[in-house]
């Protein structure tokens, strides 16, 4: 019987099919041949057992080739079946994924207290929330949550975050008998004044707290008077009383010397500031001292301004296994930095 006499299985994808047909008059397909050995195999219709049963203790070769092509077929359609179920998803993942959170849900609370937390940790702009990167970043992370407004972060989030931080450090202060307190006046880089004013104290459990209770702008001059004023209402916007104050340690500027002697208030020199003030004032007129010092300056000075000569200090650190380290450049207002 020639091959192309056989007839092959209607309506069926079974690979065992390549191994069995009917003859080419056996137009209703009722008696099933094995094209190996020609022989009549019972079946019925739709059940390919028996079909599996002969070609296992018949043909063992061919039987072996069959599994391996079921195998590869199976493993196939497996990962075709994974594959749609990854790329397509659920019914309820397609609507849930376009319906925004509720601003009274659990989820939407959790992740704007976070970005809550993220611009006030970090010390970031308001408007990060609106940058097309941050926004983008979000959106991925969760398609639900829709960001609030920059308005509503500086007007109620961060606020509402202050408040909390707020209560929580009072009430850690209502509980200490007493306190210390450290002070500074500083400008920022756009040379901006501001006074900071830090408190430090003991716990029940003897643990030392430290927590920065205020950084206030401070545009007036900086007066004794001016000055002790403000640190007078620093106390009373915390509920601080002046008699739990054991001392304030504060730099040895005239004016905030003279401030804390306005207010009655112990006053305890700063350790790290006499000892600038003596290192500098030891060095200050040994001619020697004060040519090396120079020199290292125009020696900072030339890496400082060179790209060039940076890496070419970088390289050379590197080929002698040194640290990569880079130099310091003096400035008066950082304690050390000549040392």
């Amino acid at each position: 019987m020639l091959l192309n006499s056989w007839l092959k299985k209607k309506n069926s994808t079974s690979l065992i099919w390549r191994y069995f047909g009917f003859d080419k008059d056996d137009v209703l397909q009722t008696q099933v041949l094995c094209k190996t050995c020609r022989t009549l195999v019972a079946t019925t219709r739709g059940n390919t057992t028996n079909l599996h049963h002969h070609l296992q203790y018949n043909h063992r070769e061919l039987f072996e080739d069959f599994q391996k092509d079921r195998a590869s077929q199976t493993k196939v359609a497996n990962v075709k079946t994974k594959s749609a179920a990854v790329q397509q998803p659920s019914l309820y993942q397609s609507f849930s994924s376009g319906t925004p959170y509720e601003k009274t849900s659990k989820r939407y609370k959790e992740i704007t207290e976070a970005i809550t937390h993220f611009l006030a940790k970090d010390m970031m702009p308001i408007n990060t929330v609106s940058r097309e990167g941050f926004t983008s970043l979000i959106h991925k992370v969760d398609q639900r949550y829709r960001i609030p407004s920059r308005n509503y972060f500086s007007h109620v989030a961060i606020p509402q975050m202050y408040e909390t931080c707020r209560k929580t450090v009072m009430f850690e202060l209502s509980q200490a008998e007493n306190y210390a307190s450290t002070t500074d006046l500083w400008s920022s880089r756009t040379t901006e004044p501001y006074m900071s004013f830090t408190v430090h104290f003991l716990t029940e459990d003897f643990e030392l707290k430290t927590r920065c209770l205020e950084t206030v702008y401070f545009p007036d001059s900086h007066t004794s008077e001016n000055i002790a004023h403000v640190l007078r209402e620093v106390l009373a916007s915390w509920d601080l009383k002046e008699d739990r104050q054991v001392c304030i340690t504060t730099d040895n500027g005239a004016n905030v010397v003279r401030a804390t002697e306005l207010n009655n208030w112990v006053r305890l020199q700063c350790f790290g500031h006499r000892l600038h003030l003596a290192i500098e004032n030891s060095i200050k007129d040994d001619a020697r001292i004060a040519r090396a010092i120079g020199l290292c300056k125009k020696l900072v000075g030339h890496f400082c301004h060179s790209w060039k000569a940076k890496m070419a200090l970088k390289k050379a650190q590197q080929k002698l296994n040194l640290p990569e380290h880079t130099l310091i450049t003096e400035c008066p207002t950082r304690w050390g930095s000549r040392r």
